[in-house]
């Protein structure tokens, strides 16, 4: 297996590793499909890796053993998938999510600076650190902007923004679900009334399409903030 890169991570970079499930073992080629499928129902997954001495052989799904119906065959029995899909110990969980999702993983394969195997993350578990890193960490609110992807500077946003005497704690760039060429960009910023931000933004037509703030002059914003910090279970 090729020798994964790495990249140099300080403690507060939240890496792969920092991630890792130590509740869910890897499966080996010896074991039975019955025992996957027991140990994919205690662990409520449907995806599981296989491992044997520290090399990752892929992964194994519950799709695979229904369709099999041969709950006494081994592991090594099944062609194993995703393979050559994994992340290394160092990559940021923004990518773990990114890969995770690009290939409708439940779960994906961490694996070492030499490409040993050393564990696995259960991408639910991920996404719930993303959510509080962006909801909770920090008080302030949440501005959602929809423009064309040519548009974009967080240079100039980063301006106005800040000329508000408004700091910009996280940011988060997806593709627009509806018209690939427009981009929404997530910002979480350290003020919880963000009206003049917003007034700010709009002058030099940027669109604001959601806001999660409140208001010192009218609550307007309380009931949706509320909603997704329930939404966030925090």
């Amino acid at each position: 297996m090729t020798e994964l890169q790495t990249s140099e991570v300080g403690t507060d970079y939240m890496t792969a590793r920092d991630f890792i499930n130590l509740s869910m073992p890897p499966l080996k080629p010896t074991d039975s499909a019955q025992r996957a499928l027991g140990w994919m129902g205690e662990l409520k997954v449907h995806q599981l890796a296989v491992a044997d001495e520290g090399e990752y052989l892929g992964m194994l799904s519950e799709d695979m053993l229904y369709d099999s119906a041969d709950f006494d065959a081994l592991v090594s029995d099944f062609s194993l998938q995703f393979q050559n899909i994994y992340v290394s110990e160092y990559q940021h969980f923004y990518e773990v999510i990114n890969k995770a999702n690009r290939n409708n993983l439940q779960s994906i394969a961490v694996l070492d600076e030499f490409g040993k195997y050393i564990g696995i993350i259960s991408v639910n578990d991920t996404a719930n650190a993303l959510a509080r890193s962006y909801a909770t960490k920090e008080q302030g609110g949440i501005l959602v902007l929809l423009m064309r992807d040519y548009d974009y500077s967080m240079t100039e946003i980063s301006r106005l923004i800040e000329a508000d005497g408004v700091k910009i704690l996280s940011s988060y760039i997806e593709t627009d679900t509806y018209d690939r060429s427009m981009i929404k960009l997530t910002l979480k910023l350290n003020r919880t009334d963000l009206t003049r931000v917003i007034a700010t933004l709009e002058r030099f037509d940027y669109q604001v399409v959601a806001s999660f703030h409140e208001s010192e002059k009218v609550n307007h914003h309380k009931e949706r903030l509320d909603m997704l910090l329930r939404y966030l279970e925090v």
